[in-house]
C-alpha cells in the first residue's frame, strides 16, 4: 500500500520513517495494548457525555483499529475512516487510509468528529497537526484526543542519564521530550478551536524489572526514534547500570519498579455560531456590587 504524506517545514525531532517501521514491526509481532485499551475505554466514556450523534468520524493516528471499532460499537457515528501511520491487519470492517497523522491528506470540513488515541506524541509539529485537525473538522465538529505527555517515562529518562554520565562521560537523548499539560489549552486556541479543555490521567505501571518495561515499549513501537539519538549501539555495561539505578531508586517494598505514563486528554470544537460565547466587555446587565455582600457593614448588621 502506498504511504500518503506531505512536506512540513517543522524541525525534525523524530525520525518518522523509523517510527513507522518500528510500529509496523510491533503490530506484526503482537502489539502491547494495555495503555491503548485504557485510553480507548476512557475515550468512549468521555464521548458518551456528549449528547450528540455524529455523521462522519475520523480516527487519526491510533496505532490499531481498537478506537475505531469501539466507536462503531457505540452507534454514535454513521461512518468511520482510519488514517493511521501503519497498516493494522485487525481493522476488518473499518475504512483505512495509511497516512501521516501530522499532515492528513483530507479535504477541509470533512468530518463531524475526529478522535485520536496515543498517537500525537510522535509528531514533529504538534501545533501544526492541531491546525490540520481544525481544518478538516466541519463547523461545530468535535476533536477528542489522548496522547502521552508530562512526566511520562521520567524514571527511565533519569536512570539512563545517570548511567551514561557515570560510564560514558556524557548523555545522549534516549527518551523523547513530552508536551506539558499547561501548554495544551493555548495550543488548541492558537489552532482555532473553541471551548478547549485539557486534563491528565496519570497511569503508574508496576514491573518486575526494567527490561520488562523496555520490552513493552518495543512492543508498542516506542523505542528511541529521535533524530538526535546516538548512532552507536547501546553498551551492555550502560544498560546494566541503568537497570541497577532503576531498581535502586524506583523499586517498591515488594521489589517491583514503577513506570509513569501521563495520558494527556484534550478536546475542542470547530467554531460555530450556535456555541456559547463569552459576553463582550460592557454588555453585562447586572452590576457586580449588586451580587456581592456589602463588607462595609459591621458583622452584627449582616
Amino acid at each position: 500500500m502506498r504511504y500518503i504524506t506531505a512536506m512540513s517545514s517543522a524541525p525534525r525531532l523524530f525520525d518518522r520513517p523509523l517510527q513507522r517501521r518500528r510500529l509496523t514491526r510491533a503490530l506484526g509481532e503482537g502489539y502491547c495494548d494495555f495503555l491503548l485499551a485504557r485510553a480507548v475505554e476512557d475515550l468512549v466514556d468521555r464521548l458518551s457525555a456528549v449528547k450528540r450523534h455524529f455523521g462522519a468520524a475520523l480516527d487519526l493516528g491510533t496505532p490499531t483499529s481498537a478506537a475505531a471499532q469501539a466507536l462503531a460499537a457505540t452507534g454514535a457515528v454513521d461512518s468511520i475512516v482510519r488514517a493511521a501511520p501503519a497498516w493494522d491487519n485487525g481493522a476488518d470492517g473499518v475504512g483505512d487510509l495509511v497516512a501521516d497523522e501530522e499532515l492528513p491528506p483530507l479535504a477541509p470540513a470533512s468530518f463531524d468528529l475526529i478522535v485520536s488515541a496515543l498517537a500525537l506524541q510522535n509528531v514533529n509539529d504538534l501545533p501544526g497537526a492541531l491546525v490540520q485537525v481544525r481544518r478538516i473538522l466541519k463547523p461545530d465538529g468535535l476533536f477528542l484526543a489522548a496522547f502521552l505527555g508530562g512526566e511520562t517515562l521520567t524514571e527511565l529518562r533519569q536512570c539512563f542519564a545517570q548511567a551514561e554520565s557515570e560510564l560514558e562521560g556524557g548523555v545522549s537523548p534516549r527518551v523523547a521530550p513530552f508536551v506539558d499539560l499547561r501548554d495544551l489549552g493555548g495550543l488548541l486556541q492558537r489552532a482555532g478551536f473553541a471551548l478547549p479543555v485539557a486534563d491528565v490521567d496519570r497511569v503508574s505501571v508496576r514491573y518486575g524489572e526494567p527490561l520488562a518495561l523496555m520490552r513493552d515499549l518495543r512492543a508498542m513501537g516506542w523505542t528511541n526514534a529521535l533524530t538526535e539519538r546516538s548512532r552507536r549501539p547501546l553498551r551492555r555495561t550502560t544498560l546494566v547500570r541503568a537497570c541497577e539505578i532503576y531498581m535502586e531508586r524506583f523499586a517498591g517494598a515488594d521489589g517491583r519498579i514503577t513506570a509513569t505514563f501521563d495520558v494527556l486528554w484534550l478536546s475542542g470544537w470547530a467554531p460555530h455560531e450556535s456555541q456559547q460565547k463569552p459576553l463582550q466587555p460592557g454588555t453585562a446587565r447586572t452590576r457586580l456590587a449588586d451580587v456581592l455582600p456589602d463588607r462595609s457593614r459591621a458583622p452584627d448588621q449582616r
